[in-house]
């Protein structure tokens, strides 16, 4: 039976990813959005602290990703009165985790880039979960083609991170008018979109009332819903029962995949409970006694 169905049309949360170089303002323009729960991983934010206030937003300073996902994971199954998760940059969190990865496994074969990334993995499949607009800002590099031909500029951090992200624009300082004094405000031009209202390839001039005029702004700025994640119990069950009981090969990770997850610790309260439902069927026992 064919089971394919005609798409129906999906409102979602605002998923910004946002680059530029040094002096552009990343910070500036990400942490406009208000009741935003501010990651400031390079103690840029804290230089804005009577904007962050207006703004009814809070910060938090780490470099560290298990710190990162820790806040993520509270944001994502605690109720709060935040709209907007902003990370400021996330070049600085990778840089620090391909250290201590480095530190862990060694670089050869590029060991340390595989630990890194799987991590980094898990991190966006949490933001992915997360009922609230997400910001997050890296640090522009420039990019190479044949040659070493510079082609431009493109963002600093996990290759696969701007695949995750509906919408992600460069920004540059725009210029200003000598004679009428106009102008040189934050630009943004759209380097991959998802979403019809920012077009690929057009550059307009930032703000958060940009975004605003462009969005839902009911969506934009709700009241997020959280999510119960598995219980500990839940993750030693499972754990204990997947080692007594052989599932079909790659059972689990379909699971896993469904969820969106990486982690038993990860996964939903509800859908870990149907799987750890699924392994008891599969008892001997529980199939002889049928």
């Amino acid at each position: 039976m064919l089971r394919a169905k005609k798409p129906e049309a999906v409102t979602k949360r605002l998923k910004l990813f946002m680059f530029g170089p040094a002096g552009v303002g990343k910070t500036t323009a990400a942490i406009q959005f208000p009741k935003s729960y501010i990651i400031d991983c390079e103690k840029g934010a804290e230089n804005y602290d009577k904007l962050i206030t207006a703004s009814d937003s809070v910060i938090y300073q780490t470099t560290d990703i298990n710190e990162v996902i820790q806040e993520v994971k509270s944001l994502l199954t605690e109720k709060h009165d935040y709209r907007t998760l902003v990370i400021d940059p996330i070049t600085t969190v990778y840089n620090d985790l391909l250290e201590k990865c480095e530190q862990q496994v060694g670089s050869d074969f590029g060991r340390h880039y595989g630990a890194a990334n799987k991590t980094m993995k898990r991190l966006a499949n949490l933001i992915m979960a997360l009922d609230m607009n997400v910001v997050i800002t890296a640090h522009a590099k420039k990019e190479y083609g044949q040659n070493l031909q510079v082609l431009g500029q493109t963002f600093d951090g996990w290759k696969q991170l701007d695949y995750w992200f509906d919408l992600v624009v460069e920004l540059s300082k725009g210029r200003k008018d000598r004679r009428t004094g106009k102008g040189g405000g934050r630009a943004a031009h759209v380097v991959k979109t998802r979403l019809d209202q920012f077009p690929d390839g057009e550059t307009f001039e930032w703000s958060y009332q940009a975004i605003k005029d462009r969005s839902d702004v009911e969506q934009l700025e709700r009241a997020a819903n959280t999510v119960r994640l598995a219980t500990p119990e839940q993750v030693e069950e499972i754990t204990s029962l997947l080692s007594i009981v052989r599932l079909p090969e790659g059972t689990v990770e379909k699971w896993f995949a469904k969820a969106g997850v990486d982690t038993w610790e990860d996964m939903p309260f509800d859908a870990v409970q149907k799987c750890i439902a699924f392994v008891k069927s599969r008892f001997p026992h529980t199939a002889a006694a049928a």
